[in-house]
């Protein structure tokens, strides 16, 4: 292989490795952009009868959990 097939071999693999980082990078961005917070759900005080503060640490509900909240989680979303 001739120096000149060399170089373009290299430069072909070099802006593969950079486009796939960009697409890495895009791909990364996407995801956190739509990730949504997570958000207290009106079907689970209607389930539970208990305010959005009894799980959420926001009594609006969203964010953060409580213990009761975490305990609420782990058990399958069951009191």
């Amino acid at each position: 292989m001739c120096d000149a097939e060399a170089s373009m071999t290299l430069s072909r693999v070099i802006v593969g490795v950079v486009g796939g980082a960009h697409m890495l990078m895009i791909a990364g961005m996407i995801v956190v952009l739509t990730a949504q917070p997570t958000m207290a759900k009106p079907e689970f005080t209607a389930q539970t009868k208990k305010p959005f503060g009894f799980c959420h640490q926001k009594p609006t509900g969203g964010g953060a959990l409580t213990p009761d909240g975490e305990k609420f989680k782990v058990n399958g979303f069951k009191l």
